[in-house]
């Protein structure tokens, strides 16, 4: 394909897409699954989805009277384990580009009590409405990949980070451990769209779910995409032999 060629489209999933159309694809996918969201992370990740949020939480290092934004929150699981660490000296903004996912949110976070330090925003993260230098942590939980330029995010992150604050992605990756590919690829190709179907009457976005995992740069590259940003001391965890990584960085 021509370089002009490739400038002008993305992937979506394993599919190839002109780039002014993946936004509205990504939506439309998030709109169908946010009802059952919540029920099919834990089907897809046999509950491990929790653990992985509750270590990237306790990465993040999150002070009282701390300011954090919560990109791509969609329905505020990882708002929820941050909220009560910044007291109410701080703030949790639960930001999402997807409304349904934001509304229930939203929902979840008030049957459980969490008011008045969490604030919600309706955003794209290559564009965000803050200022510069307003957020002592910006955390992005699975949303990464789902970022048309993932670089245009990532100057955005660093932007609204105040010096000495820290981006914290959590994000699934490439497996460390190849003997298991095999078997991911099985559960990723065959179960998953056929739970997205059973439960939640949507194979087709479960499906692209799992193209966009294997589309995502893998754990050095994502490195260098934070360092090109500008991010210093970076850094990473891997989680289940690479399946999900934590990457963490800093405006210095």
């Amino acid at each position: 394909m021509p370089e002009d060629m490739k400038a002008q489209t993305t992937h979506f999933g394993f599919e190839e897409i002109p780039t002014g159309e993946k936004q509205a694809r990504v939506g439309t996918v998030f709109e169908s699954v946010a009802e059952r969201y919540d029920l099919m992370n834990d089907l897809m990740s046999l509950g491990l989805h929790r653990g992985w949020k509750w270590f990237a939480a306790r990465v993040a290092r999150v002070r009282p009277g701390a300011r954090v934004l919560d990109l791509a929150g969609g329905t505020g699981d990882l708002t929820a384990r941050i909220a009560p660490a910044v007291g109410e000296g701080g703030s949790v903004v639960l930001a999402d580009i997807s409304r349904p996912m934001l509304e229930r949110g939203r929902t979840r976070l008030i049957d459980r009590g969490l008011a008045g330090n969490v604030h919600y925003a309706e955003c794209n993260a290559e564009c965000l409405p803050f200022s510069d230098r307003s957020f002592d942590r910006v955390l992005i939980g699975f949303g990464l990949r789902n970022v048309t330029h993932q670089d245009r995010a990532l100057a955005e992150m660093w932007r609204v980070l105040r010096p000495g604050g820290m981006l914290l992605v959590l994000e699934f990756s490439h497996l460390t451990v190849p003997a298991l590919q095999r078997a991911y690829d099985a559960w990723s190709f065959a179960v998953l769209p056929a739970l997205g179907r059973f439960v939640a009457g949507d194979a087709g976005s479960y499906r692209y779910l799992a193209e966009s995992i294997r589309r995502h740069p893998d754990q050095e590259t994502l490195l260098a995409a934070m360092r090109e940003a500008g991010f210093e001391r970076c850094g990473l965890h891997n989680l289940a032999c690479g399946i999900v990584a934590v990457h963490k960085g800093y405006r210095l």
